[in-house]
């Protein structure tokens, strides 16, 4: 199929599910949104689809196959049905509102076109970390329950199955719940979901923007092209944002990962100077990443698949922001909205968690904070605050029964000497060495964009008469971004990495911030409009001025990895290894074509190879568990390099020793039932005995070139 019919039948379904769960959706939004959430019923059918076939899959009650999941969609078609009867109500009651959703669909559907077509430029699923990402959505495919099993970690004689994928995987499900629903090429489905990705996140903040004005405006003064235009500031800055960093635009430039301040080196614009990514690791030893940098790289990382989730959660934590103040609770075991919605919330918290692990943690101490400003200090504040953490943990169980968290401990950033000395107390870590301040000048260029939004937006506040639950919500936003944005100045999440101790945690809480902040900062932008004098001529001037450094990082990103975006488009994210290796192409296809019934899936032998490289891509590529994979990356999710680090010798003993007994004594340790010989093998391992292989086993494949192999050794 061409770019633009694949993309249009994947439009269709993503359409259709949301059609379907309309009605669930104006339920939850229908009485206090403009729009009654529409765009919010596509993401909203994706967690519950998703999450359903995920649980029925972890007790084991039904098989990840193409037809349960249909029959999934079905059974939430019959509930969406019944909603609609109850209600007793038309979805769309007048005109207004059904242009505003054609107008939210046809955003939706440029969008999704939008990126697809940036995405085909050059659609490779390689480098970086795309192996890993698009190996857990091939290994989630591959199983028929959960949790699926790592493809870079083969069962052995301790654990025969195979071991689970022990990283936060919940959205690389909901992308595999996807491709398995279209049954759409798994190399095409990759890049279908990040554009997808993309354009949720578009419209979800567009309605979350639209709605925040619609609860601040008089219903007089309320007007579809003002919502419209206001909608699409926001959501161009959450989505395709960058920081202040673009003022190096007009420097000298400076050396990779040796920043200089901007003032040392100002010139006239030099833009050959630019490297888009300095953007994100602009502090040194850290990372503090933002949507349109991770839509650009490509990879499908845990971030990335939240992104759409988060804004979900900050629109429901609006409406319980404005609606449970004028609602009078009633007894704790009654089923009023406060308690379907904290439910709800500590439902989508286990999402979080389940999808990208810091994330869990940040919305409930957001939620918690909300209901304090809620309920102040009482009993409805403790119980809800419970309410909300039993629901977590009771969602994200069949996730953390089989997790291990990776983090060690909470260090402290620059510990002084006598807690040095000390080391630890608690979860509490006191590293000597480990101290990297930030300059204020570095914290500014990342984050005064919107640090000048909100004292702008203080500005206007104290110009108004009144201040009102929305202008609340979003000081609100400022305040708990700015906050997370401070943490990683005093404290950090121990994990593996000595130089970069705080990089992870920094950009975990960093990318939540830049949303809820970029939210916060387009509805700044109203604001300032809504007054007119000297004072509020000048706000919006020194508004603009530093808009302007956030709007033009996507021109010099895009262009910067994709080119000049004049190619037809490409979808397919495996069409890079026929130049490449072809032999290895020809592997894949045949191993994902061979289908392996009811069994667990088949254990395959490769090279074993460094992070961050070509090695594992028979792995990444068919999700079938390997003996061993990325060293580092295994290191981080198992807690010991030994992991990897005792498979090797016996890896290299599998292509390299003439000794049959050996070889056949590892295979049956490790359970290899396929040994793949091609050119990444012949290169790694001087003194391959392939002939061996033929001994114990049988040659089932052989590649078109002659250069690649597949041996049956089980």
């Amino acid at each position: 199929m061409s770019w633009i019919s694949i993309t249009f039948l994947w439009y269709l379904m993503l359409f259709s599910l949301g059609m379907i769960f309309i009605p669930l959706t104006k339920k939850i939004f229908g009485r206090v949104f403009v729009d009654i959430g529409y765009p919010f019923a596509k993401i909203i059918a994706i967690i519950l689809l998703s999450y359903t076939v995920f649980l029925l899959g972890s007790i084991k009650l039904l098989a990840f196959t193409q037809l349960n999941v249909i029959m999934v969609v079905i059974g939430f078609f019959a509930v969406n049905y019944l909603v609609l009867v109850k209600s007793k109500k038309t979805v769309v009651s007048n005109r207004g509102l059904l242009k505003l959703i054609i107008f939210q669909e046809i955003l939706f559907l440029l969008a999704l076109f939008f990126w697809v077509y940036v995405r085909g430029q050059e659609p490779s699923i390689r480098g970086l970390e795309k192996f890993m990402d698009f190996g857990f959505i091939n290994a989630a495919l591959k199983s028929r329950f959960f949790p699926p099993l790592d493809m870079w970690l083969s069962g052995d004689i301790v654990q025969p199955n195979g071991y689970p994928i022990n990283y936060y995987y919940f959205g690389h499900l909901t992308g595999a719940v996807l491709i398995k629903m279209l049954g759409v090429n798994p190399a095409v489905g990759y890049n279908l979901i990040l554009a997808t990705i993309f354009a949720l996140a578009v419209t979800e903040v567009f309605s979350l923007s639209i709605n925040l004005i619609h609860l601040f405006l008089p219903k007089k003064t309320r007007s579809v092209g003002k919502l419209i235009f206001f909608g699409l500031i926001s959501s161009f800055i959450v989505n395709l944002g960058g920081n202040l960093h673009t003022i190096y635009l007009f420097t000298k430039g400076y050396p990779n990962e040796q920043p200089i301040p901007f003032w040392q080196i100002l010139s006239y614009y030099n833009p050959t100077k630019y490297w888009y990514p300095n953007a994100t690791r602009f502090i040194p030893f850290t990372i503090h990443e933002f949507p349109i940098y991770s839509y650009v790289v490509a990879d499908l990382h845990g971030h990335v698949f939240d992104i759409p989730f988060v804004v979900f959660t900050l629109t429901l934590l609006l409406l319980l922001f404005v609606k449970a103040k004028k609602i009078k609770t009633k007894s704790f075991l009654t089923f009023d909205f406060v308690f379907k919605m904290v439910v709800s919330l500590g439902f989508l918290m286990a999402v979080h968690y389940m999808t990208n692990a810091f994330d869990g943690p940040i919305y409930i101490l957001l939620t918690i904070f909300i209901f304090f400003l809620v309920f102040r200090l009482s009993l409805d504040f403790i119980y809800y605050s419970l309410l909300l953490t039993l629901s977590f943990l009771i969602f994200s169980l069949p996730f953390s029964s089989s997790f291990t968290p990776f983090a060690s401990g909470i260090g402290l950033n620059c510990s002084p000497d006598f807690l040095t000395k000390i080391g630890k107390l608690g979860p509490f870590l006191f590293e000597k060495g480990n101290c990297q301040p930030t300059p204020f000048w570095m914290m500014f260029v990342l984050w005064g964009f919107f640090w000048i939004s909100a004292v702008l937006f203080v500005y206007v506040i104290k110009s108004g008469k009144t201040i009102k639950a929305v202008d609340r919500f979003v000081f609100l936003l400022f305040l708990f971004g700015t906050f997370l944005v401070i943490i990683p100045e005093f404290f950090y999440i121990k994990d593996i990495y000595p130089n970069h101790f705080r990089a992870n945690t920094m950009f975990k809480l960093g990318y939540q911030a830049f949303m809820m902040m970029g939210v916060a900062s387009g509805f700044v932008f109203f604001r300032l409009k809504q007054t007119v004098n000297i004072k509020s001529f000048l706000a919006n001037l020194l508004f603009l001025f530093f808009f302007f450094f956030v709007v033009i990082y996507p021109i010099f990103a895009i262009p910067s990895y994709y080119g000049a975006l004049k190619k037809i488009p490409l979808l397919d994210g495996a069409a890079w290894l026929e130049n490449y290796y072809p032999e290895d192409k020809e592997i894949i296809d045949y191993l994902n074509k061979a289908g392996f019934g009811d069994k667990n899936p088949p254990v395959i032998l490769e090279a074993q190879g460094d992070s961050y490289t070509d090695y594992e891509r028979i792995s990444a590529y068919t999700g079938l568990p390997t003996v061993a994979g990325w060293w580092v990356h295994e290191w981080l999710w198992r807690g010991s390099p030994e992991i990897v680090g005792k498979r090797i010798p016996d890896i290299n003993a599998l292509y390299e020793s003439d000794n049959l007994e050996e070889t056949k004594k590892i295979i049956k340790k490790y359970r290899i039932k396929y040994v793949v010989i091609s050119k990444m093998e012949k290169q790694k391992y001087q003194k391959l005995n392939e002939d061996k292989f033929g001994q114990i086993g049988k040659k089932i494949f052989q590649s078109s070139n002659g250069f690649g192999a597949l041996y049956q050794v089980e």
